[in-house]
């Protein structure tokens, strides 16, 4: 049910809608109605709610006319976010005043809360929410207002899901009773805080009359108190451990045959040591926990003489009510109500990037009250202020309080409150008290609590096996009882050598049931955790450490180490994951012509050359600019090719080796552009032409349009503080470009540019400011020139610029055009991409296929056919994909720098109209290529229209209502008939390898989200240049505001239906999120379009909503594994939501890397995490849970054919502790080493053919198939053996063919040593592709190791304690017997016979992808190709190869 639009209210919906809304409300399960916990979708002491899980907001229905109603508290404007506390707050100060409710007036919202919406803090939209109160209801049957409700007196029908959801909410209970937990209830009207720094006294919490919580944070999963009932209800949930425990408690009965404890303790030691792992995984989460409750903040505390001073003190020490005082750059230890600060006009310029993800920095400012009262640090002792704030709430995007000084009261809004999780930036020193602390945080608040254990997909494939294998042994049992019934009736009375003995069926059941109970390994799981402990150990990669930070990848855990390999999904947070968080301003056009901004690419190019010893340090500094640059070569640094390979037959060219300086995904150039070095040059030349005069006007526009402030560093040089990294960035680029901002007073800005060795200093009067804002999107500058005149710059979206530019230019009218140009253009690409994806579907080869090691006669049916090409080169195919095996001659180009050969059109450069066509061109070109643009336009104003607007303007920005609309207005007088002046595309850098990993994780079958709290084109931007958006893709944006989500989502649904979409990315923000979760059939069609779309972008999406989306599509995408990948508090919600979470070791701390399973130093290493090691420990795990399983059912299989010749009365074939030992000794290192060690596919391969990764998203390495193909060979294996042995060996020697020396035990060891040599040489050498010393060691070790064993057993085996000849049998009797050796070997030679020879017929007739590679691998050729294409992808130096990465990169 959708939310009912703004300014609804209860009395306006008919009687019809409101009965209906009720009877929602009273028939929903008791679980729907929450109560307790304030961050809940409810509000505590009944608030019922149809909340929606996608963000803090709630949405409810209509109450009935006849109850009283409580209008929302929200002002109309906001949407964006709401707060469940301030429903309460809301209500609970209503109530204070009156005994009976009243609707609270709604009050207009607030200049501070206007212009917060404005800058995009607050979410626009019409929707707003009403809560009510179940007191309400209560109200109307206490005898005030008797209620007649039809609604309420209907008979309930019985509902199973109500029952038992009132049984799991009184269990809940109860539980509560007993651990004495008690649900916080919401307070009165918020907490109340004093500002007194005179005061030592804690402050209470009115919730449960005890002081604040403490601000300890604590991200590990267990405590002293609930992690054992917690790891014995995990442990004993998997279904192989319970099974032992139901067989330990049937031993301890005394039926057994095998011991009485033989099963309960190993079972008990293997669970203990698996609690231990986990124990120890937990305890390093509290380690890293330590390490940030232990950073320190100076607070204001009492000092040993007894006087306010200011002390260092832990983070875990700060409490509410602290007076904190943060330096530049320092982490925010909790929440805060902004005191004082020392930036321009009170101002506090705060990076949320931890907690929204956005790059922009936001202005903070302490309340006017307080800005009067606390001039400076000494005021702080005579600032007192009464401070009462909401409840402790999930809500990041909202805030509500108020402050009262004597009798003047303001309210408290997100303008005037800083953040835990936020760093200070660009301000000296700020001073702050402490509102929220601890757990009670809003970024700790957004976080999961209570995180589940994760268990690995496969574990339930594992489970299955385990009923599976019980439900066979019960049979098996069963079996042999009914078995021993007809031996009983037909053979036991006639065998007088029995003289009467017999065993009772009960007793032959438990005995029986015992034996055959070993099928399932007890070391299964503890010989699976030492596994996991070794991989977790090999995955420490040296090619994943990332040495600019000293960042190595780390495991957290190994338990789903598996899991790393069967990935589906990948989920990644935008800022300080896919990005570096820095702007580099790129390219720009002016005059219709682009420019390329290379002289970061070109320094980093001269670092990198130096550090890699290509060539020395340049003794000759080049004068550029007026600035000394060591450069070596001035040649052509061009934008690389950034369109799409599968219609161009060339990708992006990048360096071999990646800098360490920079990550941009522009580098050494293969094509010539023009570079703003150039136009520099070029202008110091000339300066008598239109080009010259507007080049230079353009890079002026630059330097004046900003809010930047300088400041000169301690070596001298001219850095700047800017609010956003775009201003940053232009500023910086104005100032290499020669017009260098070096002061800025209030009213002034003054430039120094150089022209040669001239420099100029002047100083332009700022007259006027109008600030950017996400509403208006562009900002304003009024400058009067040197000469008098005055000028209006205006920068901003181009599609705010374009509207206001002259009319007579036709510039929207042009605009349109070349949009329907792109868009021609990108339909034809797409048709281009579906023609291509139809022929590179596999073809089928209707003859068989063979196998050799000739180069390039390779082929497979289905997959891989060899095939030949135009130019005559040999490749072949594999999933649709070509690979060639030799290089096609480079197409592109180098051309050298030619400083004196620029392509000027000047005739253009003179024409306005020209000017405007080709600017246009550029942006949308830049816009493709991922750069986020500025379009510039300038206005010349006369002294009378300036003060005219002028006093509008006065007037707009001193007004206390409306004032930013009347702002706005203001500006739209002025911000009309512009000149166009230029444009400029900032590029968001990369971090380094980022479009590379994206697109393997792509070609291995992954579907890439990008989930950020980032605006939605900046969102799109980075989209296009991380390649998550193509050239041909269709970008369907979700936009709430449009009023067309459904029949946006449909045609989609329609068009990627029907196959006319090449490529499909849903763009979608939060509000809109919010909005399709609160309607049921809108979001049933939402998840089926991005369950279907390529990729998804979520932008302005709340720590809350990422993990909700991540949370459904791990449980509503069937077979789905999800992977969340973050750097920042506000990813760990996601990140411990989905089945892996990655966390990235990056500039905004540790949070996320403490609270994940894996953490890197950089996105790139995700692809060698996931391709290489994540698929080898798919593989591995795979082969080790067959290996095990067929181990135990051949060597048991034996012994149930065995029981055909007992009589089946349960006799062991093996001696039992023989048969207790062989998981330990003789067959451990086999299966051990199998499931640590195993390479199927070199490194290389897996990198350089993405594809292979889809074995195990497909399950094809361990499934129920292979699990009944290695059981059939298993029984074969047993049949063999046993038969074998008996009629070579058994028979001979009742036939007295060979001295006597045949017992049950020789006979008996006899097959245990065959299976012994077959188990240990199958998994070691025909099942393990990498033969390494280890794999000898293993061997020897196991088959040593049973031979030892035996003459152990040989000199101290007690004769009396079984009735196995044992003491002497080996050394004495059958050792000695050369029948007894030559079975031995020729029955281990037969088995493997078989072994071997079933796997040729099967590679040879029905051959899978590894088969194919493993036998490419061989080639020396198509080896050193794959490792050509690994290095080429990754940036490494070809060594002469990079056109053969280029061609394969063209193809795969």
């Amino acid at each position: 049910m959708g939310r009912p639009n703004a300014g609804a209210s209860g009395s306006s919906a008919s009687s019809d809608i409101q009965i209906h809304i009720q009877d929602d409300r009273i028939n929903a399960p008791p679980n729907d109605q929450p109560s307790g916990s304030s961050d809940g979708p409810g509000v505590p002491g009944g608030i019922p709610l149809i909340s929606s899980p996608l963000s803090p907001r709630s949405s409810a229905s209509q109450t009935p006319a006849s109850a009283p109603k409580w209008p929302s508290p929200a002002p109309v404007t906001r949407s964006r976010g709401f707060s469940l506390r301030r429903a309460a707050f809301a209500m609970n100060l209503s109530r204070s005043d009156q005994n009976i409710p009243e609707p609270i007036p709604q009050q207009k919202p607030s200049v501070d809360e206007e212009m917060l919406e404005e800058s995009g803090d607050k979410r626009g939209g019409e929707a707003q929410d009403t809560i009510f109160s179940s007191s309400d209801r209560e109200s109307s049957n206490d005898g005030k207002q008797p209620t007649s409700s039809p609604v309420v007196q209907r008979k309930e029908t019985w509902s199973p899901k109500k029952h038992v959801s009132k049984l799991a909410s009184t269990f809940t209970q109860v539980i509560k009773i007993i651990t004495r937990t008690k649900d916080i209830p919401p307070s009165k009207d918020g907490r109340h805080i004093d500002l007194n720094s005179s005061s030592h006294e804690d402050p209470i919490d009115e919730r449960t009359g005890k002081p604040f919580i403490g601000n300890t944070i604590t991200s590990s999963r267990y405590n002293i108190y609930n992690f054992l009932p917690r790891q014995l209800i995990f442990q004993f949930s998997r279904v192989s451990n319970f099974y032992f425990l139901c067989i330990a408690v049937l031993q301890l009965t005394g039926f057994s045959t095998t011991g009485t404890y033989s099963t309960l303790v190993p079972l008990m030691a293997f669970v203990s040591i698996a609690m231990a792992k986990e124990g120890f995984d937990d305890w390093r989460r509290h380690v890293l926990d330590r390490v940030e409750n232990r950073n320190t903040v100076e607070v204001l505390r009492r000092g040993p003489g007894q006087e306010d001073e200011w002390l260092e003190v832990k983070w875990s020490e700060v409490k509410v009510g602290d007076i904190v005082k943060l330096g530049r750059d320092d982490a925010v230890p909790a929440d805060l109500v902004l005191i004082y600060s020392d930036g321009p006009n009170g101002m506090a310029y705060i990076d949320t990037a931890s907690l929204d993800g956005e790059s922009n920095l936001k202005a903070k400012q302490a309340s006017p009250m307080l800005r009067k009262v606390c001039r400076d640090e000494k005021d702080l002792s005579r600032c007192q202020a009464h401070i009462v704030v909401e409840d402790p709430n999930i809500d990041l995007y909202n805030f509500d309080g108020r402050i009262t000084i004597g009798d003047e009261t303001l309210p408290l809004t997100g303008n005037e409150v800083i953040y835990r999780g936020s760093v200070l930036r660009n301000t000296i020193c700020v001073f702050g008290m402490v509102i929220n602390s601890g757990e009670e945080c809003k970024i700790r608040m957004n976080a999961m609590k209570n995180p589940k254990a994760k268990a690995p997909s496969m574990q339930k494939i594992v489970n299955q096996v385990v009923v599976i294998i019980a439900s066979f042994v019960m049979i098996l049992t069963g079996l042999n009882n009914a078995a021993y019934g007809v031996w009983k009736s037909k053979k036991e009375n006639k065998a007088t050598y029995l003289m009467g003995a017999s065993v009772g069926r009960g007793e032959l059941f438990a005995s029986s049931f015992v034996m055959f109970s070993t099928m399932i390994p007890l070391s299964l799981y503890i010989s699976l955790e030492i596994v996991k402990v070794g991989q977790m150990y090999i995955m420490g990669d040296i090619e994943m450490y990332d040495a600019e930070t000293d960042t190595p990848m780390e495991p957290r855990t190994n338990t789903i180490n598996e899991e790393l390999g069967q990935i589906s999904h990948v989920f990644s947070d935008k800022t300080g994951t896919l990005t570096e968080n820095i702007m580099r301003f790129r390219k720009m056009s002016v005059a219709g012509m682009a420019w390329l901004h290379d002289l970061d690419l070109k320094k980093d190019d001269v670092v990198e050359k130096i550090q890699t010893g290509q060539t020395s340090v340049p003794t000759a500094k080049s004068r550029v600019f007026g600035h000394a640059k060591q450069i070596s070569d001035l040649g052509p640094l061009v934008a690389s090719e950034t369109r799409d390979s599968a219609f161009r037959g060339r990708r992006s060219q990048l360096s071999p080796t990646a800098t360490q300086t920079s990550t941009s995904q522009y580098e050494l150039p293969s094509k010539r552009e023009s570079t703003t070095e150039e136009l520099v040059a070029y202008l110091q030349r000339r300066s008598d032409s239109p080009f010259v005069k507007k080049a230079r006007f353009f890079l002026l526009a630059i330097a004046l349009c900003h809010t930047a402030l300088p400041e000169t560093q301690e070596d001298g040089e001219i850095d700047y503080q800017a609010m956003s990294p775009d201003e940053l960035a232009l500023v910086r680029a104005a100032r290499d470009l020669g017009f260098i901002v070096v002061d800025r007073p209030s009213q002034s800005i003054t430039i120094v540019s150089k022209d040669g060795d001239k420099q100029t200093r002047e100083t332009y009067e700022v007259l006027d400011v109008v600030e950017f804002s996400s509403k208006r999107k562009r900002m304003s500058i009024i400058i009067r020139f040197p000469d008098g005149k005055i000028c209006l710059f205006c920068k901003g979206a181009d599609s705010t610029i374009i509207p206001r530019l002259k009319a007579t230019t036709g510039a929207v009218q042009k605009d349109a055009e070349i949009r329907k140009s792109m868009t021609a253009k990108r339909r034809s690409e797409a048709q281009e991409e579906l023609r291509r994806q139809s022929e590179d579907r596999p073809r089928n080869s209707l003859n068989r296929p063979s196998i050799s090691r000739t180069r390039s006669q390779v082929g497979r049916p289905s997959f891989v056919s060899r095939r030949s090409t135009a130019d005559g080169r040999a490749s072949i195919e594999f999933f649709g994909r070509v690979l060639h095996d030799s290089p096609r001659p480079s197409m592109v180009s180098r051309r050298s720098s030619n400083f004196g050969n620029l392509n000027i059109d000047h005739s253009v450069a003179s024409d306005d109209a020209a000017t405007l066509v080709a600017t246009l061109q550029h942006i949308h070109d830049f816009a493709t290529e991922g750069l986020r643009t500025l379009m510039y336009g300038h206005r010349y104003l006369g002294d009378e229209e300036y003060q005219t607007w002028k006093k509008l303007f006065h007037e707009a920005s001193t007004s206390l209502v409306n004032r930013q609309e009347m702002i706005d207005q203001a500006s739209e007088i002025l911000e009309r008939d512009l000149d166009l002046t230029g444009a400029t595309a900032i590029e968001d850098e990369l971090q380094k390898g980022v479009p590379e990993t994206i697109d393997k994780l792509r070609r291995a079958g992954m579907k890439v989200w990008m989930l950020t709290g980032d605006k939605r084109e900046t969102a799109i931007n980075i989209g296009h240049s991380c390649k998550l958006i193509t050239s041909y893709s269709e970008v369907i944006v979700l936009d709430h505001e449009k009023n067309n989500v459904g029949e946006a989502i449909a045609a989609a649904l329609q068009d990627i239906h029907q196959g006319d979409v090449a490529h499909s990315v849903v763009v979608v923000d939060g509000q809109t999120l919010s909005d399709i979760e609160a309607n049921p059939d809108l979001a049933a069609s939402f998840f089926e379009l991005v369950m279907a779309a390529n990729s998804v972008i979520c932008c302005r999406a709340s720590p809350t909503q990422k993990a909700f989306l991540v949370k459904t599509i791990r449980t509503k995408v069937k077979k789905s594994v999800t992977l969340a990948i973050g750097d920042s508090a506000n990813d760990i919600a996601m990140i411990q939501e989905a089945h892996v979470g990655i966390g990235i070791s990056g500039k905004e701390g540790m949070q996320a890397a403490r609270t994940s399973d894996y953490s890197i130093g950089q996105f790139r290493f995700l692809q060698r995490l996931l391709l290489v090691h994540g698929r080898w420990n798919y593989v591995r795990t795979g082969k080790y849970i067959l290996g095990t399983f067929w181990k135990e059912m051949m060597f048991f299989l034996t012994q149930a054919i065995y029981q055909g010749y007992n009589g089946f009365t349960g006799t062991s074939l093996y001696e039992y502790w023989s048969g207790s030992v062989i998981n330990v000794i003789f067959c451990a290192l086999c299966i051990i080493f199998l499931g640590m060690f195993e390479q199927d596919l070199q490194a290389s391969t897996l990198l350089a053919v993405p594809e292979l990764y889809r074995r195990g998203q497909h399950n094809g390495a361990f499934n129920m198939w292979k699990y009944a193909w290695w059981n059939f060979m298993a029984l074969t294996d047993a049949v063999v053996i046993y038969y074998f042995v008996n009629l070579s060996y058994g028979m001979a020697k009742f036939n007295d063919v060979f001295v006597d020396s045949s017992d049950l035990f020789a006979f008996g060891q006899l097959a245990f040593a065959i299976c012994v040599v077959v188990i240990n040489t199958k998994l070691l050498f025909l099942e393990m592709h990498n033969h390494t010393i280890i794999t000898f060691i293993g061997w020897f070790c196991g088959i040593g190791g049973w031979w030892l064993w035996n003459l152990i057993i040989n000199q101290v085996y007690d004769p009396a304690t079984s009735f196995y000849g044992v003491k002497h049998g080996f050394v004495d009797r059958f050792g000695k017997s050369s029948l007894w050796w030559l079975t031995l070997i020729v029955g281990a030679a037969a088995v493997l016979l078989w072994e071997v020879t079933v796997s040729a017929i099967r590679i040879a007739w029905w051959p899978d992808e590894v088969d194919v590679f493993q036998e490419l691998e061989r080639d020396p050729v198509w080896k050193r190709r794959f490792e050509g294409i690994a290095r080429g992808e990754s940036g490494w130096d070809g060594r002469g190869e990079e056109e053969e990465g280029e061609d394969v990169r063209g193809r795969l």
